[in-house]
């Protein structure tokens, strides 16, 4: 079975029209969210993108209630989207990433904790595709042997055929 691991700008497209904020609604919309794992320090992040939005007056400060309601209730409080709580030891094995791939810390968390879950799913004969629109952290998963997809340069075929892996 696939996973998906959503960086913290993948999940915020669900929340506000973006680039790609299709293909992330598909992915919901299309793959049971026990499959769906995320990183639970990143979900501040979303949260900001999502502020910036309403502060730009992209989104009603209505809309804005109703997008953080949605987001709560469909990440931040849901028992089977898997969040991840990256641990000391992830985090000072993350430090190299910062160096060699010139990501930030958060990204370098992200990076580790999602190949460490790939390489768990690997040995239990599943696998885990890493989604994210950010090129250096795309770029750094790929060097890492990690599958990636990027909802702003993909099509929804790509998309479904990395759904339907068994």
């Amino acid at each position: 079975m696939i996973y998906f691991w959503l960086d913290a700008i993948a999940i915020a497209k669900r929340y506000v029209t973006e680039k790609g904020s299709s293909l992330i609604d598909h992915l919901f919309t299309q793959v049971s969210t026990d499959r769906i794992i995320c990183l639970f320090d990143s979900m501040d992040e979303t949260r900001s993108v999502i502020v910036r939005y309403r502060n730009r007056g992209d989104i009603t400060p209505s809309d804005f209630n109703q997008v953080i309601q949605q987001f709560e209730a469909e990440v931040i409080n849901s028992t089977e989207v898997l969040q991840v709580h990256a641990t000391i030891n992830q985090k000072v094995a993350a430090r190299k990433y910062i160096e060699d791939y010139s990501i930030n810390s958060t990204d370098a968390y992200i990076l580790q904790c999602a190949l460490d879950k790939a390489n768990q799913l690997r040995s239990d004969g599943d696998d885990l595709i890493f989604v994210s629109s950010d090129k250096k952290l795309v770029n750094a998963a790929k060097s890492e042997r990690i599958l990636t997809f990027n909802p702003k340069n993909a099509s929804q075929a790509a998309l479904d055929t990395l759904i339907n892996v068994l």
